[in-house]
């Protein structure tokens, strides 16, 4: 061993320095480089796993959101069909009332209408027999002028005059 120190001019005094200042130079690093380096680390690793942690949580709630969303616009178009079928079966309903009052109004005037031409024939009829009266008065009073018959002139007279 001897040999071997001579030979590649180990001196244990300058080991043991070297020893020592690795030591040193490891302590220092480890104090102010390693150990803030593995903070710094050890914080980004955490700030890291928050975010996929956030991100995840996130497209859980987008997620949510838009199941929320679809319903609400499922409900919504749902509202809108039976609002339009509830407008729709009153527009009908109203539609039919009024045809069903236009009918009754144009049957009311139809009777109405009746009745004033009956009463108007009526009314016609009784003139049209007035001026037949008149005309068959006129007529037999110019026919029994011409006969010279005085009692059965009379006794004409007055059967015409009865009808």
């Amino acid at each position: 061993m001897d040999s071997l120190i001579t030979t590649f001019h180990i001196d244990w005094k300058i080991i043991i320095a070297q020893v020592i200042n690795f030591g040193i130079v490891f302590a220092v690093l480890y104090m102010f480089a390693l150990k803030p380096l593995k903070k710094l680390m050890t914080e980004r690793e955490e700030k890291i796993a928050k975010g996929v942690t956030d991100a995840k949580e996130n497209a859980e709630m987008i997620e949510k959101t838009r199941k929320e969303y679809d319903e609400v616009l499922n409900k919504a178009r749902a509202e809108a069909h039976t609002i339009f079928q509830e407008g729709k079966r009153d527009a009908d309903a109203k539609k039919a009332e009024m045809l069903e009052d236009a009918k009754n109004e144009v049957g009311v005037m139809i009777a109405s209408g009746k009745k004033t031409l009956e009463s108007e024939k009526a009314k016609i009829i009784e003139e049209a027999k007035k001026e037949i009266v008149s005309l068959v008065v006129l007529a037999t009073e110019k026919v029994l002028k011409d006969n010279d018959n005085t009692g059965v002139n009379e006794k004409t007279v007055k059967q015409i005059n009865n009808m």
